[in-house]
């Protein structure tokens, strides 16, 4: 018995002594290339080497875009490759209010969804509306859920979103 005892102790040890996540230190993922393999066009269309990717693998490839430093990059724990954006990596073509909550779920142009709660980030340009997104990315709404957007929330070049009306 005093061995089986023994065998408990030392496995408790071990496990004790063991680095906890927040502990271990993940290196950043190396980028693969410095040439870009994915191009994301103007109207929300993604380019794979120049030749249009099927909607299906985009929003796959939009799960694990993020925007750092201005830059896009496809990041998986063991490839960093760089993405090509003419403008927004995403293009919003609707956006529902909550009522329970405010927030909004918007919903892109190759059918991902996100959802917002802060609209005092959006930048208001002469080229149109960006919404912040996860994981460092910007949405920008298409003409018509533009026009969509500045009759709900009332905007105008002097103010942001009207709030009370979020």
């Amino acid at each position: 018995m005093e061995k089986h005892t023994d065998n408990v102790i030392d496995t408790l040890q071990e496990f004790i002594n063991k680095p906890t996540p927040e502990d271990t230190v993940i290196p950043p993922t190396a980028l693969c290339s410095e040439v870009a393999l994915f191009r994301i066009q103007l109207s929300g269309d993604w380019l794979y080497q120049n030749s249009p990717l099927p909607t299906k693998f985009a929003k796959l490839f939009a799960s694990i875009l993020h925007g750092i430093d201005g830059e896009h990059f496809l990041i998986t724990p063991v490839e960093k490759v760089r993405v090509e954006v003419e403008d927004a990596p995403l293009v919003i073509v609707d956006f529902v209010k909550n009522d329970t909550a405010p927030s909004l779920m918007l919903k892109s142009s190759i059918g991902t969804e996100y959802q917002i709660a802060d609209l005092k980030r959006l930048k208001l340009t002469d080229f149109g509306i960006y919404l912040p997104l996860e994981r460092g990315l910007w949405g920008k709404l298409s003409r018509a859920c533009y026009y969509n957007f500045v009759n709900e929330f009332n905007l105008s070049d002097d103010q942001g979103p009207d709030a009370s009306r979020f």
